[in-house]
């Protein structure tokens, strides 16, 4: 079957001498593998329309039962240059493909992921080089929120009484999201979430934007690590997650 729909370059490795292997986020099939052909010949049809974060129509043949599909075409559409021009993006951009390819489905139609990714890394290959970590956090949340395991925010992940907005609210990972007092007697280990740390989670989790001023280092350091403790213990099965690794700990970076 010949399938014809957008798709997102989430890796790309050199298979042989003329060919290569891609991930691909499709719009209509999840995220697949494909051999691309002869990619890496001089006159290679898909030119250079391989490079990571790059949004285009392919053209894939799919097989039922196959594991490593065949790309038959990539025609590119955005291919988002601006996130290799800095580290920073590309440590951002780099976290939420890994998520994506993580925790993605093969041969399931996901428009609101599919979606999500798509504006998160415009996202980043917009933003400033200063912001980009925020830009990441922010596609980031989103994404986990199309997973289905976005925190509970305003009210006890538990009991489920309402919130007050204005005041610290105990956070655990464990229940899932903030607690009241009362139940986070029996959680010790929960940490306290400042009123706009919670919006700014809520923003990103509802859209993908910030709700909140821009991050301060301190503020950008203490959200990633909020986010790798919460997928660490929800979706990560106690394996590591490399990239996101990299990006929180900015091992990337010289500095």
């Amino acid at each position: 079957m010949l399938l014809t729909t957008e798709a997102i370059v989430l890796h790309c490795f050199d298979y042989s001498e003329t060919s290569v292997i891609v991930r691909l986020l499709t719009r209509d099939a999840g995220v697949q593998s494909a051999m691309a052909r002869g990619a890496r010949r001089a006159k290679s049809r898909f030119g250079t329309a391989l490079d990571l974060f790059a949004q285009g129509a392919a053209q894939i043949h799919l097989k039922q039962g196959r594991e490593l599909q065949t790309l038959g075409a990539f025609d590119i559409a955005n291919g988002r240059a601006e996130i290799g021009t800095d580290l920073g993006r590309f440590a951002s951009a780099s976290a939420l493909v890994e998520l994506v390819l993580r925790f993605g489905a093969a041969d399931e139609t996901n428009d609101a992921m599919f979606d999500a990714l798509a504006d998160a890394l415009d996202q980043i290959a917009a933003s400033d080089a200063a912001r980009a970590g925020e830009a990441g956090l922010a596609g980031a949340w989103r994404l986990v929120a199309q997973l289905g395991f976005a925190p509970s925010l305003d009210a006890c992940a538990l009991c489920h009484d309402e919130l007050g907005q204005d005041a610290p609210a105990p956070f655990s990972h464990a229940a899932g999201g903030v607690l009241c007092v009362r139940c986070a007697a029996h959680h010790p280990g929960a940490r306290a979430l400042p009123p706009n740390a919670r919006a700014a989670i809520g923003a990103w989790c509802d859209t993908g934007s910030s709700a909140s001023a821009p991050l301060v280092p301190r503020e950008l350091r203490a959200h990633q690590r909020l986010l790798r403790e919460f997928l660490h213990h929800h979706v990560a099965d106690g394996r590591a997650l490399n990239a996101f690794d990299v990006w929180e700990l900015g091992a990337w970076s010289t500095a």
